[in-house]
């Protein structure tokens, strides 16, 4: 497959692996649209790259989202990275913190692909990439909201996936483990085989080249999530 004279719209740009893989598809010839929340930071990052123009947008925000779709509306691609995380127990819930959660990593999804996937559909052609989660294959301690965002991402990847197999519309999904960012500097345990974003997006630039339509990684600590749904209760718990 190749990027090379492609637009990929990439929401979720500013910050670790959206900002990352920017700079990868940069890299292979893209040209890129780049959306987030923080104006400045793409206007940055814009200027850092080869063909790239900064398109602020607000996932959460309905008329935000309806604004940047309607000006991205000729991109061939759109990855979505978007993402927001705080660790979050059931005894130290923050109702507000966790429903933020949501509408980033799960609700903007669906304000993104709502003006979008249907006009792909139309034309018969486009590729859309949602970044999941390893959190997304079985309950975690202390992800309450984000586990479950990503989970409801993964399992919407499907849904359209499903729907679209009769068409060029190549969709994916693409769920890494941790990543050394902002978002994971807040956990206070052992991430076992975390990765630079770097390193992270080289991961999923090879997923985004195969026709694999779900991706996971790194290896093998994926493959303890990728089996857990194979796997007594019990066990998974004590695992994890």
């Amino acid at each position: 497959m190749s990027f090379e004279g492609k637009t990929w719209w990439i929401i979720g740009a500013s910050e670790g692996l959206g900002r990352a893989l920017a700079t990868a598809l940069d890299r292979e010839g893209a040209r890129l649209i780049l959306s987030a929340r923080n104006p400045d930071r793409l206007t940055e990052l814009a200027g850092e790259l080869r063909d790239a123009v900064p398109l602020p947008m607000d996932v959460t925000d309905a008329r935000s989202v309806t604004a940047a779709a309607e000006a991205a509306q000729d991109a061939d691609a759109v990855l979505y990275c978007a993402g927001l995380y705080d660790p979050m127990t059931v005894q130290d819930w923050e109702p507000e913190a966790a429903e933020e959660i949501c509408e980033v990593n799960f609700m903007g999804v669906m304000r993104v692909l709502g003006r979008v996937a249907p006009r792909m559909a139309q034309r018969g052609r486009g590729h859309i990439a949602l970044i999941g989660s390893l959190a997304g294959y079985t309950g975690l301690p202390g992800a309450i909201g984000y586990g479950a965002s990503k989970a409801a991402v993964m399992h919407l990847g499907e849904n359209l996936h499903r729907d679209l197999r009769d068409t060029d519309v190549k969709v994916q999904v693409i769920n890494p483990g941790f990543i050394k960012t902002r978002l994971t500097a807040k956990n206070d345990f052992t991430m076992p085989m975390i990765q630079s974003p770097e390193d992270a997006a080289a991961c999923c630039m090879k997923a985004l080249r195969s026709n694999r339509f779900q991706s996971a990684f790194p290896a093998p600590f994926s493959w303890v999530f990728r089996i857990a749904a194979y796997l007594p209760r019990k066990l998974v718990t004590r695992l994890i």
